[in-house]
């Protein structure tokens, strides 16, 4: 092992990383990155990466956008900060909201900014519990997510995400929590059972949840489009539609997560018009401005927004917000963001290059490390296995997704590598078909690699 840099040394003296081995960490340091461009990252060392994962799901215009840059120093000039508490307002706030209105997948009434996906699945919670507080609904308060889901890692949200890393030791989840039924086709459907069979069983299930909980105590339901941290999980055919069944026939409200899916990310605007989702309430942030500054957003439906006037003059305020709430720099860039992704035809770009992008999936589904390759849009997923024919998984202990993705690492691709040796692809919206060629020729060594790995130390005996 090469000695340490001084940045490294620094790092493991001050940072506490999120989602990282911490133990692990004092001896291998962290890989310090220093400029991008498009869809490439540069490490303290001038190393050339692939960033195969928008960084964290986000950077969907890519890396080093003037337009973006232009648009945060402009604002800054004019005005740095200024908070939406106390009826106070600011133009990029307003027309954010009115740009996010205009083209939300549900019937949209008014937008609430928060600061993250966190911040806005955290919101949601609150806002579920205000919204039947408010019409006299004291008991219906409990939230059902799914086992795998992802929402976030405030203490409400982490609650909602469905993994067990983010519920061991933090004592989650809270009350009011519960958990159905992941829709992992691959992993949960039975022998020859078809998607819409198996949709229905998931239905079933939901329904049998909610019917031995109480439908008076069950008041929304939150899923993500497509599952994105939980291994990219497309729900099977008809599902959705299956569901919001279920949840009209109990009054329990729809809330789309699309922290990862929205603004593109599968082909469409956002992830409910391509899963055919018809939700409430939404919650956006990551790919909002593209990642360059932080922002989030709740936009809800008029039934929720009239139940917190109600309340405000039952109680004097509306008393929810944070300081950052629509932060104008933040706002700018989004609003920016917003037209870059209209007047490009970012959702034409994704169109045009996924599909070379699912051919080259597709293609990597046969390798031998590969039990299954599933994606939609430009979001891509391998389930490595020991055993394709039986799908037999690796043991746990042996890291081998975790192996892939440093294998990786060293070709110059960034991927993630995720619970259940899956490895995850999320590029940057505005990847080129060539450059989709070379993130899968670069990822296509590190599977070679890892397969040699796994034969040499016979990591698929049973």
């Amino acid at each position: 092992m090469s000695p340490l840099s001084n940045l490294a040394v620094r790092d493991i003296e001050t940072v506490l990383h999120p989602y990282t081995n911490l133990a692990t960490h004092r001896d291998t340091g962290p890989m310090v990155l220093e400029r991008g461009q498009g869809i490439y990252v540069y490490d303290s060392s001038g190393k050339e990466y692939i960033e195969g994962m928008a960084g964290l799901w986000c950077t969907a215009l890519g890396y080093g956008n003037e337009e973006l840059v232009e648009a945060a120093a402009s604002q800054m000039r004019r005005l740095s900060f200024s908070h939406l508490f106390a009826g106070k307002s600011h133009d990029p706030g307003i027309e954010l909201a009115e740009k996010l209105k205009a083209i939300a997948p549900n019937e949209a009434s008014k937008v609430f900014f928060v600061n993250s996906g966190s911040e806005a699945n955290d919101t949601q919670i609150k806002l579920v519990w205000y919204y039947n507080n408010a019409l006299g609904r004291p008991n219906k308060k409990k939230i059902i997510a799914r086992t795998r889901g992802y929402h976030g890692v405030t203490v409400a949200a982490a609650s909602l995400t469905g993994l067990p890393a983010n519920h061991t030791d933090f004592d989650l989840p809270i009350a009011n929590i519960l958990h159905t039924d992941c829709p992992h086709p691959y992993r949960g459907m039975e022998a020859g059972e078809s998607e819409e069979d198996f949709a229905s069983r998931m239905a079933a299930s939901l329904d049998e949840l909610i019917q031995r909980e109480g439908p008076d105590t069950v008041a929304a339901f939150i899923a993500e489009p497509v599952m994105g941290a939980g291994g990219v999980i497309i729900p099977p055919k008809t599902y959705y539609e299956k569901i919001k069944a279920v949840l009209d026939k109990h009054d329990v409200l729809f809330i789309d997560d699309e922290v990862i899916c929205g603004f593109g990310r599968l082909g469409t605007m956002f992830g409910a018009e391509a899963m055919g989702m018809k939700p409430h309430t939404v919650s956006v942030a990551k790919a909002l401005s593209s990642a360059y500054l932080p922002i989030g957003a709740v936009i809800i439906d008029d039934p929720m927004y009239q139940a917190t006037v109600d309340e405000s003059r039952k109680i004097g305020t509306f008393g929810h917000g944070y300081t950052y709430s629509g932060h104008p720099v933040a706002a700018a860039v989004a609003v920016k963001t917003l037209e870059i992704y209209e007047r490009d035809d970012i959702v034409g770009q994704v169109n045009s290059v996924s599909p070379t992008f699912k051919k080259r999936l597709d293609a990597i589904g046969e390798h031998p490390l590969t039990g299954q390759a599933r994606g939609l849009g430009l979001i891509g997923a391998l389930e490595l296995v020991a055993d394709k024919a039986t799908k037999r998984p690796f043991d746990s202990k042996k890291g081998v997704g975790a192996r892939v993705a440093a294998f990786a690492e060293e070709e110059g691709l960034i991927l993630r590598a995720m619970a259940g040796d899956i490895v995850a692809l999320c590029p940057p919206l505005v990847i080129s078909e060539s450059e989709v060629d070379e993130m899968f020729d670069r990822l296509g060594r590190a599977l070679d690699r890892a397969e040699a790995w796994v034969g040499s130390e016979n990591l698929r005996a049973a």
